[in-house]
C-alpha cells in the first residue's frame, strides 16, 4: 500500500500527531511492578512528528519497525530537537536517517537459530524453538520510552518481526505448549492476560503502546479452559473477575443502545437483536501501517479518510487483517467496510464467553448470575442460527447491517459456530458439505474461495483456522472430513519443513507450499503453526510422517 502522500492529508495528520505530543509530554514508562504504559505513550503521540517524517521517508521496508524503534532519551527532547532541524525546511533522507541513528536503536533480531541435526522431527523442533521464543521481562524490557509494553510474567511470541506477545494468536500457540508439558508458560501467559485486563480493561491486540486502542478476537476465555483442563476448575473462578471485565469491554454501550444503532462493538438490529462487530476505537492511520493508511485513503477519494482509517482498524481487530469479507465489493481494499459487517466468528466467540461466564459462576455458587449468563448465550445461539445462517447455501456467513443482507463471501469463518458448539445438526452437516465443497484444498482448507492478493483470502490456510475446523467438525461426528482437514495440513507443514526447515505464519494450500500476500514478508517462527501442528499431530497420529 506504498504510495504519494497528499499535503493536505498530512499537513492534518501532522498537526493532531504535535497536539498529541503536546499533551502526551514527556511521560516514562514503569516497567515490571511499575505504572504499566498507556496509550498517551505510543510513539505516533509520543514523537509523532518524527514518526510521520521516518514513515513518510520510507527508510525501513517494514514499517513496523518505525514504531519499535527504540529512543534513546525522552522522546519530548528528540521531537524538540527534530523541529530545530527542520526549522528552515525538510531534511534530506540522508540527514534524517543520519538523526535516527543518532537517537534511536533498532528493535533486537528476532531468528530462532537452532543447532539440531538435519534429520530432527517436526515435533521436537517444534518443542526445541519454544525456549528461542520465550521472553523474561526482566531479560527483555526495552527500557523506558519503547512501544513494548512490560508484562509481569513469561510468555511465548510469534517470531519473526512479532517480538511482542499476540492476543489471539496465543490460544494457538498454549495447544503446542500444553503438548510439550510446559503448563508453566501457559499460566504465566494467562497470567499476562489477565493483568492486561486489570491494567486496561481489555486485552490489547498485542502487547505494544500503539496496539492499546484495539482488542483482537476474545479467546481469553478458551486459555481458561485450556488451563483449567489440566489444572482444574478452580482456574474459573480464579479468572472470574477478568472474564467480567472482558465481557463488560465487548459489550459496553448495550444497555443504551436503541434498535437500528451501533455503539463501538455492539449493535442492536431493527428488530432489538443485540449482536457484536469489530471496531477498533480510531479514526486515524495505525502507526504500524502509518504511510501505507494514508495512500490508501487518498486512492479512496470519494471517502473520507476517517472512515477508510476506522474500517482498518476494525479489520485489524478482528485478525483478518485482510480479507474480502471486509471489502464492499468484495476485492478493493479501497472499499472496506468492517465496521458495517457483523462478523459470525466474532459472535460465536462471544457466546462461548457467556457460556463459560455461565460455567464459572455455577462453579462460584452464585446461581442467579449463572442463569443470567445461561440465558444471554442461548439468545445470542438463537440469533446466530437466524442471523448468520444461509440456507440457500448451506452454510454461515458474515451480515451487513446497515444493508440488511448477508455476505457473499464464502470464508472458514464458517466453522466458528461449530467449534462453540451454536450449531444443531443439521447445520454443522451442511457446513461440513459447504467447506468441502468450498474450501478444501490439496493442502488444508483454504481461508477463503477469492482471490484478492489479501493474506486472508486464497490461495492462503492458517493454522488457527485449521484446527478451528477440525476442532468443530469432529465435534459434529464429521470425522472422515475432521481427519482430511488435519492430514492435509500436517502434510503442507511437513513438506515446507522438509525444503525449508522452517515452520511459517500462512501457507499456500492450492499448491502446498510457503503463503504469501499481505502487507510483510512472510514470517518464520511460528507461534501458532507451532501450537495447532503439535496438537493435530498428537490427534492424527496416522497422519504424520517421518521426512
Amino acid at each position: 500500500m506504498q504510495g504519494r502522500i497528499s499535503g493536505r492529508s498530512t499537513g492534518r495528520l501532522m498537526a493532531g500527531l504535535v497536539l498529541a505530543w503536546a499533551l502526551a509530554g514527556c511521560a516514562g514508562a514503569g516497567g515490571v511492578g511499575g505504572e504499566p504504559k498507556t496509550a498517551a505513550q505510543s510513539p505516533d503521540r509520543a514523537w509523532g512528528p518524527v514518526m510521520v517524517a521516518i514513515a513518510k521517508a520510507d527508510l525501513y521496508d517494514d514499517e513496523k519497525t518505525v514504531v519499535d524503534l527504540i529512543p534513546r532519551r525522552a522522546p519530548g527532547l528528540i521531537v524538540e530537537d527534530y523541529q530545530k532541524r527542520t526549522a528552515g525546511g525538510a531534511l534530506s533522507r540522508a540527514e534524517l536517517n543520519a538523526f535516527v541513528q543518532d537517537n534511536f536503536d533498532e528493535p533486537p533480531e528476532n531468528e530462532a537459530r537452532l543447532s539440531e541435526s538435519a534429520d530432527t522431527p517436526i515435533d521436537e523442533h517444534i518443542k526445541n524453538l519454544w525456549p528461542y521464543l520465550t521472553r523474561d521481562p526482566a531479560a527483555t524490557d526495552e527500557g523506558q520510552w519503547s512501544s513494548l509494553v512490560v508484562l509481569p510474567h513469561r510468555y511465548v511470541v510469534p517470531g519473526g518481526r512479532f517480538n511482542e506477545m499476540f492476543y489471539w494468536d496465543s490460544f494457538f500457540t498454549m495447544l503446542g505448549l500444553a503438548h510439550s508439558d510446559r503448563y508453566d508458560l501457559v499460566r504465566d501467559m494467562v497470567d499476562n492476560f489477565a493483568w492486561l485486563i486489570d491494567q486496561y480493561g481489555f486485552i490489547p491486540n498485542g502487547t505494544r503502546t500503539y496496539f492499546l486502542t484495539r482488542s483482537q478476537p476474545p479467546f481469553f476465555a478458551s486459555m481458561v479452559g485450556l488451563l483449567a483442563e489440566h489444572d482444574g476448575d478452580d482456574v474459573y473462578q480464579r479468572y472470574l473477575p477478568e472474564l467480567e471485565k472482558e465481557y463488560e469491554y465487548w459489550m459496553r454501550g448495550a444497555e443504551t443502545l436503541a434498535p437500528g444503532q451501533a455503539s463501538e462493538h455492539v449493535v442492536r438490529l431493527a428488530d432489538g437483536t443485540l449482536l457484536n462487530r469489530y471496531h477498533g476505537s480510531e479514526n486515524t492511520p495505525r502507526p504500524e501501517s502509518y504511510a501505507g493508511e494514508i495512500a490508501l485513503a487518498n486512492k479512496a477519494s470519494n471517502r473520507p479518510a476517517a472512515e477508510v482509517y476506522g474500517a482498518l482498524r476494525a479489520a485489524a481487530e478482528s485478525g483478518w487483517d485482510f480479507s474480502s469479507r471486509w471489502m464492499a465489493d468484495g476485492s478493493q481494499q479501497t472499499t472496506i467496510a468492517t465496521r458495517d459487517i457483523l462478523p459470525v466468528d466474532l459472535n460465536a466467540l462471544l457466546f462461548h464467553l457467556e457460556k463459560t461466564l455461565a460455567h464459572a459462576w455455577q462453579l462460584e455458587g452464585d446461581h442467579a448470575r449463572a442463569d443470567q449468563f445461561e440465558q444471554r448465550a442461548e439468545t445470542r445461539r438463537e440469533a446466530i442460527n437466524r442471523i448468520f445462517w444461509d440456507a440457500d447455501r448451506g452454510l454461515y456467513t458474515d451480515y451487513d447491517w446497515r444493508e440488511h443482507r448477508l455476505s457473499e463471501v464464502v470464508s472458514a469463518a464458517m466453522v466458528y459456530p461449530l467449534a462453540f458448539g451454536v450449531a444443531d445438526q443439521g447445520r454443522a452437516d451442511a457446513v461440513a458439505a459447504a467447506v468441502e465443497r468450498e474450501l478444501l484444498r490439496p493442502g488444508g482448507m483454504v481461508t477463503t474461495n477469492r482471490h484478492t492478493g489479501e493474506q486472508w483470502d486464497a490461495p492462503n490456510g492458517w493454522a488457527p483456522l485449521q484446527w478451528l475446523a477440525v476442532e468443530g467438525l469432529a465435534r459434529y461426528g464429521q470425522t472422515r472430513l475432521a481427519a482430511t482437514i488435519a492430514g492435509r495440513w500436517i502434510d503442507t507443514n511437513q513438506r515446507v519443513f522438509d525444503q525449508t526447515g522452517k515452520l511459517v505464519e500462512k501457507y499456500n494450500v492450492e499448491n502446498p507450499g510457503v503463503g504469501g500476500g499481505g502487507e510483510y514478508e512472510v514470517v518464520d517462527g511460528f507461534g501458532w503453526t507451532n501450537g495447532v501442528l503439535l496438537d493435530l499431530m498428537a490427534r492424527y497420529p496416522q497422519a504424520t510422517r517421518t521426512p
